[in-house]
């Protein structure tokens, strides 16, 4: 379950996730870079969706470079292996709630302050797609409103 709209330990959250990433990592023979770990962290700091300029800016404020690839190849690193999804309807990532376990994740965007909670929920249309023969191999559900803390303000 995310925790991304309630209080948690913030601190174990990120751990667990960059443990869970250098297990895979060593697991699969990859190697988590600095590059690739620190855009992790900076997408780890909160649960709020970041642009890659957004992510491009810090690595650039930290000595990483500051060419859009820096950022690109690192965020595609960690969507492609687990660690980090993209939010289709901002054009932004956030890390993964779940890294290292297969999951069909689906999002819960606060349109206002921007922070994602990651859901796990069963394919949609799957019956219907096994029907028609259809191999569904990627799925994206986003639903985009407020979260209980922008709620409270509005």
């Amino acid at each position: 379950m995310s925790h991304a709209f309630d209080r948690h330990d913030h601190g174990t959250c990120i751990a667990s996730a960059l443990s869970a990433a250098e297990a895979a990592c060593a697991g699969r023979g990859m190697q988590l870079t600095p590059l690739r770990r620190r855009t992790l962290e900076i997408l780890l700091e909160s649960h709020v969706a970041l642009g890659a300029y957004d992510v491009l800016a810090r690595l650039e404020a930290e000595g990483f470079g500051s060419k859009p690839p820096v950022a690109y190849r690192a965020l595609g690193f960690l969507v492609e292996n687990g660690f980090a999804h993209r939010i289709e309807g901002l054009s932004a990532y956030v890390a993964c709630a779940r890294p290292g376990s297969p999951h069909d994740p689906s999002f819960l965007v606060c349109r206002s302050c921007r922070r994602v909670a990651e859901e796990e929920i069963q394919a949609p249309l799957a019956p219907e797609a096994e029907a028609e023969g259809f191999a569904i191999e990627r799925t994206v559900v986003e639903a985009q409103g407020l979260c209980p803390a922008c709620r409270g303000r509005a």
